[in-house]
Order: structure tokens, then C-alpha cells, then sequence
């Protein structure tokens, strides 16, 4: 009687030992997954956009007030067919839409402190502004949404005048956040 014992109170050590270790493991912090220069590696191909019109009203900054977004805004060039991703601001992709036109203007960052981290708390009806030279355009939130990164339709240009935020999220940023605005007041 006295060897099963000790044997079931050596499983119960092992076992503890076991899950505090399983417990440690996952409250260290991981190293951060090794971030893009490009779309190239995350697979946004850029089809069917214009860069007719873009003069003068390119967005050089965005504003989110409630979330504590103040951002510049640089022009992303496609490059193989793919926009390229600042370290330090904000992209507006080549050939998406214009402020003050029909079309989906798409601006994104990597989703990190200084950046588009808060937009994980952004709700519906919340205010976005985006300056260009000289004017002031002011878009409220119509919808907040997740997809897998091949879902580029979200992306592509529109007939009616929009505003799309574009940034990872989700387990090892497996998914993108999507935040869709329209110009208010229209």
C-alpha cells in the first residue's frame, strides 16, 4: 500500500511541475513575428486601381480622436505589384481612392504601439479625419471587421466614396482588421 502511495504523490509532483512550466512558457513574452516591408509578404495583390487625379489631394495625415490616432500619411508605391509598409507611419496605397472622390481610399500600418494598435478599439460611429494640402475631410465609421488575409475584396475600388483602415490582428496576426468609413456628413 505505502509504494502506490508514494508513486501517486511522485505523479502528482511531476504533474505540477508540469503545468506551472506550461504555465511559465506561456506568460513570457514571444518575440514579435518579423515584420514586413512589403504586402509582397502578405498576400495583398494590387489590381484595377488608377493613379489619375491623385495631385494635390493625397491624405498627408490621419486623425482618430477617440483612440488617440495621430498619424502621417505617406504615399505607398506599388512596387512588383504590391504596396510597400512604412516602419513609422501610416500608407496611403497608390492608386486607391482620393479624399473628396468616388473611390476606396485605403490607408494602413502595421499594428503596433505609435501606429494602428488602438484601432482595436475603434466602434462604430466614431469620427476618422484625414488632411490633405490644405482641406480637411471628416468620415464616421460604418463598420469594424475582421478577414484572412487573402479576403482582398475589401480593398478593391468602389463606386461611392470611402474610407478603408487596413492592419493585422487577430493570433499571430493571422486576420486583418478592417475599419470602413464613409464621409460625413454626405
Amino acid at each position: 500500500m505505502r509504494k502506490i502511495s508514494k508513486i501517486s504523490s511522485t505523479n502528482k509532483l511531476i504533474l505540477g511541475f508540469a503545468l506551472l512550466s506550461l504555465g511559465l512558457i506561456l506568460l513570457i513574452p514571444r518575440r514579435s513575428p518579423q515584420l514586413t516591408e512589403s504586402f509582397r509578404d502578405e498576400p495583398v495583390v494590387i489590381k484595377g486601381f488608377s493613379t489619375l487625379g491623385e495631385n494635390g489631394k493625397l491624405p498627408l495625415r490621419i486623425i482618430i480622436p477617440e483612440i488617440g490616432i495621430n498619424l502621417e500619411v505617406k504615399k505607398a508605391s506599388v512596387i512588383d505589384g504590391y504596396w510597400e509598409v512604412f516602419q513609422e507611419s501610416a500608407g496611403w496605397g497608390e492608386g486607391s481612392g482620393i479624399p473628396g472622390e468616388k473611390g476606396n481610399q485605403v490607408i494602413f500600418a502595421h499594428a503596433r504601439k505609435g501606429l494602428f494598435l488602438p484601432l482595436r478599439s475603434i466602434k462604430v460611429g466614431e469620427e476618422i479625419y484625414v488632411l490633405t494640402e490644405g482641406e480637411w475631410y471628416k468620415y464616421k465609421v460604418s463598420d469594424v471587421k475582421e478577414v484572412y488575409p487573402n479576403e482582398t475584396d475589401v480593398i478593391l475600388p468602389t463606386e461611392d466614396e470611402r474610407l478603408t483602415l487596413y492592419t493585422c490582428s487577430g493570433f499571430s496576426d493571422e486576420k486583418r482588421l478592417i475599419v470602413t468609413a464613409f464621409r460625413f456628413p454626405q
